[in-house]
């Protein structure tokens, strides 16, 4: 397996995790997209909550630049720790959510 492929597969185990955590509620839908022709992975929920729409992004990595950029992660589950665990370089991981002037602060990549 390349080295995207094995990326694409660590992101998907992540998210499987993910998903399988968040309690089920009857109004709200808890959808994973997998869009591995643009390696693009996010999970969103979406449905009522009351009268209050609820609509949003709970985690979203996306893969560029043979790099993987983990844009949001809005859980307790830690996507870019666990893809270190997996094996992939600390290097070759990006807190997209962090400010480019603090990602030094962190072992994982700037950019």
């Amino acid at each position: 397996m390349d080295r995207i492929a094995g990326y694409r597969e660590y992101i998907k185990q992540a998210f499987r995790s993910i998903a399988e955590e968040i309690p089920e509620e009857p109004n709200i839908m808890t959808e994973i997209v997998l869009d591995d022709e643009r390696r693009h992975y996010e999970i969103l929920q979406t449905g009522w909550e009351g009268d209050r729409r609820v609509h949003g992004s709970l985690a979203h990595c996306d893969i560029r630049n043979g790099k993987i950029y983990v844009e949001h992660d809005g859980t307790d589950f830690g996507i870019a720790d666990f893809l270190a665990a997996k094996g992939v370089p600390c290097g070759e991981i990006v807190l997209g959510y962090r400010h480019p002037d603090l990602r030094d602060l962190t072992p994982f990549a700037l950019a």
